[in-house]
């Protein structure tokens, strides 16, 4: 470990990391044999297992899930059950699920745009409707007009253009990410937010607490607070075994003024832009969106805000003054959160998957997914539908690759092209179909993305922008290595761990 990272680890990380497994060897302690009545002590621990995989199975929730927590249980009965009502069933979730709503409740009709344009689109492009309805219609996100975008990738370009818009706000700055790392993305950000605190602009950042963990100083929130910059960590990491701290905020999203808004895959750190070598080159995308539509994402924002801080906050204040931008297709903005049982980025990737009649065509860092996913792009593939997904071929974990790559042979068997980004690490994720719609945002093809995190996205229609992400993914299929039949050959050894990893995928 570098001497900057035995900085960065401070002491009270170090405590955080002992006083969880020290909790963790406790309750082994209790159950392994160690305590006094142990025989009693099995018992109930064990009748309370099968009591949870009847309530697991009564539960209304994601087969893998179900099956994944029931095998975990059956193979330790001990402590099996144990460990889910300690993983599942605790008061904090239950108190977060109201602030959020109560969040919703205050802020949801702001998100309307000043006319509804369902009715044109139902004219023009009746295809999309049915996904544009679900988003604005029962999950809350409205799809707009007057708002142009422009895809960027890689993250250099992104990082351009993002310092160009943060040296032109005149009112507020939000940023909104999981990971923040001091080098020369994110010192070039400050240098910058620092002079606008000092000229009077509201400048606010929110950061996961597990996502910078080991980036970031300890009390760096204080840091930038005596910086004249509003900050507030995401979900602080606490020396006690809970549900909640499962979950993350791995959105990424920067809004200037009300006007510009970025969001996609990358983080504010150095190996999104190649200016360090973390695992080969690193392939990101993004996308900026001024006009009405960034609106969307000041909310999102503000939300995540008020739901840090315990606040309800004035949204109509940031309200920006609405300019004419002549329109280019439709713009849709979208969130995604865990505790409610709406999974909005997987609905978006099903619909997209489901009604593509030529192609699609995904980039995604990791491929760990359920059955209602790998069965629609199957079915996709078998009904003649061109699908290709690209991850990369230099992983960042190799647990998380090997389950990927487990998903490889079944997919190809019905005709799903695979490819590696042999360059590198792909971070990205895009959907692209049929030369009509598009989605750019954070969420990963992985069960932690699609169930356990906040994540954000951008869906477009009949943008100019769709074309632009269709030609970087065969621009990109040009450095990828198209994988085999042969290439999932795998030793016996290597099935065998990878079969025992996916059954536990769902938890990872």
């Amino acid at each position: 470990m570098s001497h900057r990272r035995m900085k960065v680890l401070s002491w009270h990380r170090v405590m955080v990391i002992l006083l969880i497994a020290l909790q963790i060897s406790i309750l082994v302690f209790v159950i392994s044999g160690y305590s006094k009545k142990i025989d009693l002590i099995n018992l109930i621990l064990i009748i309370t297992s099968y009591c949870v995989v009847l309530y697991i199975i009564s539960k209304d929730d994601k087969s893998s899930y179900k099956l994944t927590w029931t095998i975990l249980i059956l193979l330790f009965p001990v402590f099996g059950g144990l460990l889910y009502l300690l993983f599942n069933l605790q008061f904090p979730t239950a108190k977060v699920s109201r602030v959020i709503a109560k969040i919703k409740f205050e802020s949801q009709s702001l998100f309307a745009p000043k006319e509804n344009i369902l009715p044109i689109i139902a004219e023009e492009n009746a295809e999309i409707l049915p996904l544009v309805k679900y988003l604005q219609g029962y999950a809350g996100f409205p799809v707009y007009q007057n708002t142009q975008t422009e895809y960027l990738t890689p993250g250099e370009l992104m990082f351009k253009r993002l310092i160009e818009e943060l040296k032109k706000a005149e009112h507020y700055i939000f940023l909104e990410y999981f990971i923040i790392q001091e080098g020369l993305m994110w010192n070039s950000i400050l240098e910058i937010l620092q002079k606008k605190a000092k000229q009077g602009i509201d400048i606010r950042v929110i950061y996961d607490d597990i996502g910078c963990f080991l980036l970031l100083p300890k009390n760096y929130q204080k840091t930038l607070e005596s910086m004249g910059i509003h900050c507030v960590v995401f979900n602080a990491v606490h020396p006690i075994i809970a549900t909640i701290q499962n979950y993350r905020d791995h959105r990424k999203i920067a809004v200037i003024d009300g006007k510009t808004a970025f969001t996609g895959g990358i983080n504010l750190a150095d190996e999104y832009i190649n200016a360090v070598d973390k695992h080969g080159h690193w392939k990101d995308a993004s996308i900026m969106i001024r006009g009405d539509a960034a609106w969307s994402f000041t909310l999102m924002f503000l939300q995540m805000w008020s739901l840090c801080k315990n606040t309800i906050e004035n949204y109509n204040k940031y309200r920006p003054q609405q300019t004419q931008i002549l329109s280019d297709g439709y713009v849709q903005p979208y969130a995604d959160n865990p505790i409610d049982s709406e999974n909005v980025g997987e609905n978006i990737y099903l619909n997209i998957i489901n009604n593509s009649k030529k192609y699609v065509y995904i980039n995604t860092p990791y491929l760990i997914l359920d059955d209602t996913v790998v069965s629609a792009l199957k079915l996709a593939a078998k009904s003649g539908v061109d699908v290709r997904i690209v991850t990369p071929h230099h992983w960042d974990k190799w647990f998380v690759h090997m389950v990927t790559r487990s998903y490889y042979r079944e997919l190809i068997l019905v005709g799903v092209k695979i490819y590696e980004y042999s360059k590198g690490f792909v971070h990205s994720k895009t959907f692209v179909s049929d030369d009509k719609v598009a989605t750019v945002g954070t969420t990963n093809l992985d069960f932690r993305s699609l169930y356990l995190h906040f994540e954000c996205g951008v869906l477009l229609y009949d943008n100019h922008s769709v074309i632009e992400i269709k030609k970087d993914y065969l621009d990109t299929l040009e450095v990828c290595q198209e994988i085999t039949m042969i290439d999932c050959e795998y030793n016996l050894f290597t099935e065998l761990i990878q079969k025992i990893l996916r059954i536990f995928a769902p938890l990872m």
